[in-house]
């Protein structure tokens, strides 16, 4: 796989939904994220990640799933599996603290905030790919939750749409070894121009 070669001025940080229920240790979905998260070391990455981008003057994008509310998906006709478990168990519920974004990666001014996504793509049915090409964005590294679910999905509709694609196998975790075996080793490679650990990204931007 090639090594990737960042435009500074061309290169969006997406960062996949940043919920204290996916990141916080008392989150509802984390506990089932813990053991890889806590391998990878994915907060510590998501925090290096963060400071190495905005100190190279790229772009971040935050991209959020929706958050859930009383009435969201009962009346659907065909509610997928993960909508499913969200409308039972109120998944980064809006109004209360787990939908939140983790007070370590809250947008900051300057930021792109997408609207949210319904289901696994950041970028179905939302305005995503109209705020980047408004930025001129033709490179994006995409992190945050879940690497097999919305981080692949994202990835792959990015590529679709004709972006040079980055995943960071570090900074982003799943329910269990297999999900990242798929992610990372089997689907990845069909899609993604590149596959860096956060060390080989933030040395891709300082040029080293």
């Amino acid at each position: 796989m090639a090594q990737p070669n960042y435009p500074i001025d061309r290169t969006a940080y997406l960062l996949v939904d940043p919920f204290n229920d996916f990141l916080h240790e008392d989150g509802k979905v984390f506990p089932q994220l813990k053991p890889v998260a806590e391998e990878v070391g994915l907060l510590d990455n998501l925090r290096r990640l963060d400071k190495a981008m905005r100190a190279a003057g790229v772009q971040v994008a935050i991209v959020p799933h929706r958050r859930w509310e009383p009435g969201d998906y009962e009346s659907w006709d065909h509610p997928s599996p993960t909508q499913r478990k969200i409308m039972d168990r109120h998944h980064f519920a809006r109004g209360e603290w787990g939908g939140e974004f983790h007070p370590d990666f809250a947008p900051k001014p300057g930021d792109i905030i997408a609207s949210e996504h319904w289901g696994q793509s950041g970028f179905a049915n939302t305005d995503l790919d109209m705020k980047l090409k408004q930025h001129g964005i033709t490179h994006v590294i995409i992190v945050g939750l879940i690497a097999n679910t919305c981080i692949e999905t994202t990835a792959k509709y990015a590529m679709e749409l004709g972006y040079h694609v980055t995943l960071v196998k570090d900074a982003t975790a799943a329910f269990g070894h297999a999900h990242m075996h798929a992610a990372h080793e089997i689907n990845g490679p069909t899609f993604a121009h590149a596959i860096r650990t956060t060390d080989e990204v933030i040395n891709d931007l300082s040029g080293k």
